[in-house]
């Protein structure tokens, strides 16, 4: 049982992410200065350049110490997820004065221990990060002489920072005065120094990120030369992609209104005219098709409480990405350091009620009872998914000293979050949905005895519909998925939230449209497992998108080792789950249109 002291400092924690969310476009500086007052270089982490997921605390490189006491800094519940660990560096810097080079500490004594530490880091292109004023600083450790086959330390760092009056608009670090990193059983003693070069501009405070949406540092170094797009050519490729993928939806609306105009027309005056027919003449019509299998197509799905929480899981899901992109767009909430991770959270959290609502009415419709194991199994699923692949992760994090680690403290503040508020919306979901929609309004009754499913060629199978069914959806949103994957794992980062929403309506409207084509196919061929093909049509997208991560990592990235392919495979795996969970419930929901409607149509026995 946990001790009052880690109760305290878990009530502390949450109730200080809870402040951070409920603040979230705020920050603890008001981003003005007086004159010389002291700008606090932050230092965030260490990691290879090939692996951003990869990242040390900043002093396990034996860098100097600048004077005063080093301090961490408080971090928000997505800082310490990403495993953000700021720490002021001691270097002292004033606001608007410069300073020629100037020792951090002299006379620093590397120790044999010290140089092999730094030789690793500098032969695996290790690189460091900063925080000035909120904005995010990186540079090289060191750099590799493969003609004298040595490495070198950089031992200087250049600040070069703009302002605007009283703000900060732009600073960057230039690492210098390489040395040689030579094995010594006694050590040698170096001096790590820093200068500050004040600059004015006149750009706007407000406009201070647009440098890193196409910064270059990262491309400058060897492993990511072919990886460099600009500006206006992702701008092009973005509206390239989107006009694809309109025409794509334009295509299957219109497909799908041919099928409800020529087809379910066609069917519904056939089912008419052998309704009016006497028994004899019936018995001798060419009866085939979707009527036949009224009797069935209303029975309940394999494992209903499953398919009820994945439905609800999709829907929750769904609706936390409509919200999260929609408060990034009008937030501009990619400027602000790990906020959109901390807005996810208790977006995610304030969705339960939504899951819980869906996944008790589907539940309830068919005839499920145990509505309490339904509605934890809901609330549970995707956290404990989350859970499941995050442990291994962070197993492998802590084995690596990684600052990748998610503290304890964190663990139970999120374990709070899903006790008080994730639990107690999706309970309250699980009785509006049980109680407001739960009731069958289906238009046929279930015969006691299933149909059998006659014998269909071979595209008519419904392994061969999921596998088909999700070319289109993963086509409409391949590009983005490029960004996102280059953003992610490249040191990219990602701004177009407008595009994004644009595509994350696209893809769902391609969802909903080869979703009902495909259901009709199916059903009209009287094979009425229409639930788990729907939910699966158009979720086999997720997998179409691993076969690309899979690609992506062996063709686009320099990752290697156990600590890097686990995240990357890890996280990858999670991110294809969510897609499957909410393109599947989509996708179901259409199909479900679809089947309540033509069957309402038709005049049955």
């Amino acid at each position: 049982m946990l001790g009052k002291g880690w109760t305290n400092k878990i009530l502390s924690t949450l109730a200080a992410y809870t402040l951070v969310a409920m603040l979230a476009s705020a920050d603890e500086h008001s981003h003005k200065y007086e004159d010389s007052e002291a700008v606090v270089v932050w230092a965030n982490s260490v990691g290879p350049l090939s692996n951003r997921q990869e990242t040390y605390e900043y002093f396990q490189l034996p860098y100097c110490k600048g004077k005063g006491e080093v301090e961490h800094r408080h971090e928000t519940l997505g800082e310490a997820l990403l495993g953000m660990e700021l720490v002021n560096s001691g270097i002292p810097i004033r606001f608007g004065r410069s300073e020629d080079t100037t020792p951090i500490c002299s006379q620093r004594l590397l120790t044999p221990q010290d140089i092999k530490t730094f030789q690793y880091a500098v032969s695996h292109d290790y690189w460091f990060q900063y925080f000035v004023d909120d904005l995010p600083l990186w540079g090289m450790v060191g750099e590799k002489d493969k003609e004298a086959d040595r490495v070198l330390l950089y031992t200087h760092q250049k600040f070069e920072i703009e302002y605007n009056g009283n703000q900060i608009i732009s600073a960057q670090v230039v690492p210098g005065s390489p040395v040689p990193l030579v094995s010594s059983q006694t050590g040698f003693h170096v001096d790590f120094t820093y200068s500050v070069t004040w600059k004015p501009t006149t750009k706007d405070f407000k406009s201070r990120f647009e440098r890193y949406l196409d910064s270059d540092f990262f491309e400058n170094k060897a492993s990511y030369e072919d990886g460099r797009i600009c500006y206006d050519t992702a701008k092009s490729i973005h509206w390239f992609s989107i006009f694809n993928s309109l025409m794509m939806v334009l295509f299957l609306t219109g497909f799908v209104s041919a099928m409800w105009i020529q087809y379910l027309r066609r069917d519904f005056a056939r089912y008419d005219k052998e309704a009016g027919l006497n028994d004899f003449d019936h018995d001798l019509g060419d009866d085939y098709g979707w009527k036949q299998i009224h009797g069935d197509v209303f029975r309940p799905p394999a494992n209903p409480m499953t398919f009820a929480a994945f439905l609800g899981t999709g829907y929750q899901l769904a609706w936390t990405s409509f919200f999260v992109i929609l408060y990034t767009i009008f937030g501009q909430e990619w400027t602000e350091r790990a906020s959109i991770m901390t807005a996810t959270i208790f977006i995610y959290a304030f969705m339960s009620m939504i899951a819980g609502y869906s996944s008790a009415s589907q539940y309830a419709q068919y005839g499920g009872r145990d509505w309490v194991r339904a509605m934890f199994l809901t609330a549970a699923f995707w956290p404990g998914s989350v859970v499941l692949i995050t442990s291994l992760n962070n197993t492998i994090a802590i084995y690596y000293t990684s600052s990748r680690a998610i503290p304890f403290g964190t663990m139970m503040a999120l374990l709070v979050i899903w006790l008080f508020i994730v639990l107690p919306l999706t309970f309250v979901g699980t009785i509006l949905g049980r109680n407001w929609a739960g009731k069958a309004d289906f238009p046929c009754r279930v015969h006691p005895i299933p149909r059998p499913i006659p014998e269909k060629i071979w595209y008519a199978e419904p392994i061969v519909v999921i596998a088909l069914g999700g070319i289109l959806p993963f086509a409409s949103i391949f590009i983005e998925i490029y960004f996102l994957f280059t953003s992610f794992w490249n040191y990219k980062v990602y701004y177009v939230y407008g595009f994004g929403l644009l595509v994350f309506g696209i893809v769902m409207l391609v969802t909903a449209c080869v979703t009902v084509v495909s259901t009709y196919f199916v059903i009209n061929t009287e094979d009425y497992r229409w639930h788990w093909m729907s939910m699966a049509t158009c979720g086999s997208t997720a997998a179409y998108v691993y076969i690309y991560a899979v690609y992506y990592f062996m063709q686009k990235t320099k990752m290697y080792g156990l600590f890097q392919t686990s995240f990357y495979f890890g996280n990858t795996a999670l991110a294809c789950m969510a897609i499957f969970l909410m393109l599947g419930s989509v996708g179901h929901f259409a199909a479900n249109k679809l089947v309540m409607r033509i069957y309402r149509n038709v005049k049955l026995d």
